[in-house]
């Protein structure tokens, strides 16, 4: 029987994060399934679903995790999933859609964008931010770009109408985009 198992690891950047990481799953019988890896300024994230069919693996995952951290400078989390959360059926009827916003960067964007999507009910599938200086002026610019799935109850229009209120209400530039 399978076991199912979701890791997230974290460090410095450095070549190889992924080689040690993956190499530990694979001597324990286990095969990465999905994954999204992202560098972050200097340090480098992975967040990973993967299965084995060995049973009994726990201890060893921990003990061989445990060691990665301590040699290779990582900061390691794992647990075990069920098949069900594996494998998710049908979330419902929903539509997706691309946000894109971007303006002078201040604090509280990514909280009263994401606060307003949670509010409906509107589940974020991805998201990346960046800050960059204008070329011009040397003024911090914000971007953010999020993949979300709006379920069918929430009106589109009214979504819109909120989004485009907040945008002014931050002074950023805000596009939602069907995909």
């Amino acid at each position: 029987m399978k076991t199912y198992f979701i890791l997230s690891a974290i460090g410095k950047d450095r070549p190889g994060i992924v080689a040690d990481v993956s190499e530990v799953i694979f001597g324990c019988g286990g095969n990465i399934e999905d994954s999204s890896m992202s560098l972050l300024r200097n340090h480098f994230a992975l967040l990973l679903l993967f299965s084995t069919d060995k049973e009994e693996v726990n201890q060893k995952l921990s003990s061989d995790l445990k060691r990665l951290e301590w040699e290779k400078n990582l900061t390691v989390f794992f647990t075990p999933i069920t098949f069900e959360e594996a494998h998710p059926g049908d979330r419902g009827e929903s539509d997706r859609f691309k946000i894109n916003t971007s303006g002078v960067d201040h604090a509280g964007i990514v909280f009263k964008v994401c606060r307003l999507l949670a509010n409906r009910e509107i589940n974020i599938i991805d998201m990346k931010t960046h800050r960059v200086l204008s070329a011009e002026s040397g003024t911090p610019l914000f971007e953010m770009d999020i993949d979300v799935e709006v379920p069918h109850s929430v009106s589109e229009k009214g979504l819109r109408e909120d989004l485009h209120r907040l945008a002014n209400e931050l002074m950023i530039d805000l596009v939602l985009r069907k995909m």
